[in-house]
């Protein structure tokens, strides 16, 4: 039995089959802040109940979107997957250009304010690198 073959996990080949590689990077990866801005729509999202589960602090998700209207559109997503609102137009090219290149932004709430039915939201827009 000295010639038979023995199989050894290394640790990273079977964590990498339990939850994936993504998981496996995940300590590799490091946000590059890029810019600070606000979200722009919020008054128009389909579902403005988003707007009181979010808070301080909070991770959200950039998506290029298919719009007739700004060919350059970002949605901002909570990390439910609801709709917050966008980037602002003045803000989005160059960040619409990374994305189209490949590259993951995401977005983190510094500040949250209610004015009456409005509600503005400022972000940290940052370059998701490993």
């Amino acid at each position: 039995m000295a010639n038979e073959l023995q199989k050894y996990e290394t640790g990273l080949v079977s964590k990498a089959a339990e939850s994936g590689l993504g998981e496996l990077l995940k300590p590799l990866q490091q946000e590059i802040h890029l810019f600070d801005s606000y979200v722009a729509g919020t008054s128009h999202i389909p579902e403005p109940v988003v707007l009181d589960e979010i808070k301080e602090g909070d991770m959200l998700f950039l998506i290029r979107e298919d719009n007739k209207f700004d060919s350059n559109a970002i949605m901002i997503m909570s990390k439910d997957k609801k709709k917050v609102g966008y980037v602002p137009e003045k803000d989005n090219v160059v960040f619409a250009r990374l994305m189209d290149a490949g590259k993951k932004l995401s977005a983190k709430i510094t500040k949250i304010e209610k004015k009456g039915s409005f509600t503005k939201i400022a972000v940290s827009i940052y370059l998701v690198d490993f």
